[in-house]
């Protein structure tokens, strides 16, 4: 199973998925499709135990890897940036090793660590670290929001929103009215409980072009990979003008990001968010092997 040159032809990079934690010998059926597709193509599947990894214990979450795997490509459920590199030390004892980096992973998994790079073609934002349980004070919120253009905005983590509940944990109508910005997001904190990533971040909000729907586009290395639809609007499908966005992604200097796009309702093509590609979702109705048959291609 190592990625090792074989008559000429390079073999294919294995992926670690997470097990099913019913049957941890067997692939969590949310990513079952996604093995089925790298077996497929000849790439080997590794299993991780995701609830162990969380719980903090690396080593026990990574048992059932073989021995000497080499380079391999994560595709599995979020982590932090710190369970994400005692997963790949654990792995490196094993004598496997993931081909994104814990730097790359924060780089791109975390606003704080990209926004810098796509200021200019993304929602103006600003940050606060804060840890579960404790939001920031009303007065410290007025200051943060203060950076931003007047007008309304939303509040997110340093990786989710919780734009499921818009009104009560997501939406703030007016950054300047500092009562309905200290409510919003000390519900926002509250709901998020434990996994709270990082701290606050104030988002001003911009229009989208609702009808058009949010594009997921794929890179790898800098190069587009594939353009998919946004697992929240499977049935919408926009294709996007990349010419300012790529560039940027390449500047970020991850291996495999994805980054979410929407259409301003001003025409213009704007980054909605940036995510590391080994735990970005597909949507649902596309066939796996648009992603994975070129990743696993490279090392």
């Amino acid at each position: 199973m190592k990625s090792l040159p074989r008559y000429g032809v390079p073999v294919p990079t294995p992926l670690l998925l997470c097990a099913d934690p019913l049957r941890p010998t067997r692939c969590d059926p949310h990513f079952a499709a996604q093995a089925a597709v790298a077996r497929s193509l000849g790439a080997g599947v590794a299993l991780v135990d995701h609830d162990a990894l969380l719980a903090g214990r690396a080593g026990e979450a990574v048992r059932r890897v073989p021995q000497g795997l080499g380079p391999l490509w994560y595709r599995g459920w979020m982590m932090t940036a710190e369970v994400y590199a005692d997963l790949g030390a654990a792995l490196e004892e094993r004598g496997a090793r993931l081909c994104t980096t814990a730097a790359m992973y924060r780089s791109a998994h975390e606003l704080p660590s990209w926004y810098e790079t796509f200021a200019d073609v993304t929602p103006a934002s600003a940050v606060m670290p804060c840890r579960p349980g404790l939001p920031p004070t009303a007065a410290e919120l007025a200051d943060l929001a203060s950076a931003l253009p007047p007008g309304p905005g939303v509040v997110k983590d340093f990786v989710k929103s919780r734009k499921d509940d818009w009104d009560g944990a997501c939406h703030l109508p007016d950054l300047a009215d500092t009562a309905a910005v200290h409510r919003v997001v000390s519900r926002f904190v509250a709901l998020q409980e434990e996994f709270l990533t990082g701290g606050v971040v104030l988002r001003a909000f911009e229009s989208f072009d609702r009808a058009a729907g949010e594009a997921r586009v794929w890179w790898l290395d800098g190069e587009r990979l594939a353009i998919t639809a946004h697992p929240d609007t499977p049935g919408l499908l926009p294709r996007p003008d990349l010419t300012e966005i790529q560039p940027l992604v390449r500047r970020l200097g991850c291996r495999f990001v994805t980054t979410d796009v929407a259409r301003r309702t001003d025409g213009a093509w704007r980054v909605v968010e940036v995510g590391d590609g080994q735990v970005s979702d597909l949507p649902s109705g596309i066939d796996p092997a648009a992603v994975l048959a070129p990743l696993i291609r490279r090392r």
